[in-house]
């Protein structure tokens, strides 16, 4: 890599730093326990002495009974470690450095009858787990962190906004990884993304992350972030249980698709069979047991008018997903 890919990438990582609070991970990964049994747990965005998300499988490794935490940082991470930064590893090394950190097993070290860091912090002063420097920078693209991933089962990380979408997603696929990831609710609607969402490759955990924190310790909004996952959940099967009754009036077409509209998911109309577009909002309702998606209004591949969003009297409405019922009784489809 030249040097200006490398000011390039430089450049990506120090405007895409947004840490997860520990609160968001606790709140959406106590969702996926029996996910986690006995497997290895990649972390491959994350400082090892920083990360919350290292804290969280490290602090509950032996409740969630894992086989092994893996976690990896990156050459030129602005955080500086406080928790681990009086070990001999980092003392002698630039903390700046990539490291990674491999846990395999925790115990109460002080006997204050709880796990915490200050006992993961004993466990690698014992050497019974590791913690050393990459070759590498740390890149998750790199050999040796793909090296890692094919070791891991499961990735859990919040990977860089910037690059996750055309790097991240499709290495994870690319290597047939199960992962729960934070992500922006806008992917959906480009057209190298949506495919994943409409084969079911991908779709949406439980919550919205709302709030992160930045390297300076201030913390960052956001109204769009949310967890992607290929982790089967029970959420992913509760049906909707549509109450309203169609009409032509209520429900318009679209000028330039064979469609009904759809403004709120709880406005799908009962007993209705054909396609209908609803907000993209609905994934984070969607049963593939209950309806089919057939695309987004400007990827489906029979549009007229592919690339271009819907229209209602000759107006552009916000982007839509198009669904039906996996019920094919047409018999039962009220009149339009």
């Amino acid at each position: 890599m030249g040097s200006n890919a490398n000011f390039h990438k430089a450049s990506i990582v120090k405007n895409d730093e947004f840490y997860t609070r520990l609160v968001d991970i606790e709140d959406e990964l106590k969702y996926y326990k029996e996910h986690f049994k006995n497997k290895v747990i990649f972390c491959n965005c994350d400082d090892p002495y920083e990360s919350n998300f290292f804290k969280y499988f490290a602090m509950n490794f032996n409740r969630l009974e894992l086989k092994k935490i893996i976690c990896t940082s990156y050459t030129g991470s602005p955080i500086v470690g406080e928790e681990f930064s009086d070990l001999p590893l980092f003392k002698n090394l630039n903390k700046r450095k990539a490291y990674k950190v491999e846990i395999t097993e925790v115990y109460d070290e002080n006997g204050d009858g709880a796990v915490d860091l200050y006992d993961i912090k004993l466990l690698i002063k014992n050497m019974k787990n590791k913690m050393e420097p990459l070759q590498g920078d740390g890149d998750f693209r790199s050999k040796e962190c793909v090296e890692l991933l094919k070791e891991a089962d499961i990735v859990v990380t919040n990977p860089p906004f910037s690059i996750a979408r055309e790097y991240f997603i499709p290495l994870l696929i690319k290597y047939n990884k199960k992962f729960l990831i934070i992500g922006d609710l806008n992917w959906v609607t480009y057209k190298n993304f949506f495919p994943l969402i409409k084969d079911n490759k991908i779709w949406f955990g439980h919550n919205c992350v709302k709030e992160f924190i930045q390297p300076n310790k201030s913390n960052k909004k956001f109204g769009n972030k949310l967890w992607y996952t290929n982790l089967d959940i029970p959420k992913r099967h509760e049906k909707i249980t549509p109450y309203k009754e169609y009409t032509p009036e209520e429900y318009p077409k679209y000028d330039n698709y064979d469609a009904i509209n759809v403004d709120k998911i709880a406005e799908i109309p009962d007993r209705y069979y054909k396609p209908m577009g609803v907000p993209i909002t609905f994934l984070n309702k969607y049963n593939p047991d209950q309806f089919d998606i057939l695309g987004i209004d400007r990827y489906i591949n029979d549009n007229p008018n592919y690339g271009r969003r819907f229209k209602i009297d000759g107006k552009e409405i916000y982007a839509r997903i198009i669904i039906k019922r996996k019920d094919q009784n047409e018999n039962r489809t009220p009149q339009n």
